[in-house]
């Protein structure tokens, strides 16, 4: 049976419970917000084990920028892979990525939008990692909607890359003017937006009813 290494899964340990704080506070205050000395104190730890665990801010920013992107995915592309590919697909990704940001996964709503926002003319290893988190995400969404496209289910679509633009934009807006009102409902707007978008595609209600999207 193979030894468990006890200071290794503190670490472990330790390190998600820091970043699982780093995520919230960089969605609220800003990625430039954090600290080692702060998030010692939030998770009442030491500054020097913290230290320890990350090195140096900038490592710690990209730690956190990672483990948003996890999340992430976890939250919101890994349960819709669970769809058949095409319209299906397309709606239960933007049904989805409404209320991530809706349920406040982050308590600051969109962790992406808020850093992108901070650091998107701040050129260095952080504003790389957000943007390629970002691109990423994009690409996924392109996919999809290409998908969608070649399965005849958006006969009105013949470009998924300006289809994905529009969307994402819903949903962006949707997140700062909720977060600026404290209302849910630009979160109702962007879905009934998004419904009114893609049966200009040829998208069938039906499918669009069924998450939610009218």
């Amino acid at each position: 049976m193979e030894k468990v290494d006890g200071r290794r899964a503190r670490g472990d340990q330790s390190r998600r419970a820091v970043l699982d704080r780093a995520m919230q506070l960089a969605s609220t205050d800003g990625l430039e917000g954090l600290s080692i000395g702060r998030l010692a104190g939030e998770v009442d730890a030491s500054k020097s084990g913290v230290a320890a665990l990350f090195g140096s801010k900038e490592q710690l920013q990209l730690a956190t920028v990672e483990a948003a992107r996890t999340l992430f995915v976890a939250t919101v592309i890994e349960p819709v892979r669970e769809h058949p590919r095409g319209l299906r697909r397309v709606v239960a990704l933007v049904r989805a990525w409404l209320d991530y940001s809706a349920g406040r996964v982050f308590e600051g709503g969109c962790f992406f939008l808020a850093a992108s926002a901070e650091l998107d003319s701040r050129p260095g290893p952080v504003r790389d990692a957000i943007a390629r988190a970002i691109a990423d995400r994009d690409s996924y969404f392109v996919r999809t909607i290409n998908q969608a496209i070649d399965a005849g289910e958006l006969p009105g679509c013949d470009d998924a890359e300006q289809l994905a633009f529009e969307l994402t934009s819903l949903v962006e807006t949707a997140n700062s003017r909720s977060l600026i009102s404290g209302s849910s409902v630009p979160y109702d707007r962007a879905a009934r937006a998004a419904a009114a978008r893609l049966t200009a595609c040829g998208a069938d209600p039906r499918v669009l009813a069924s998450a939610g999207l009218r």
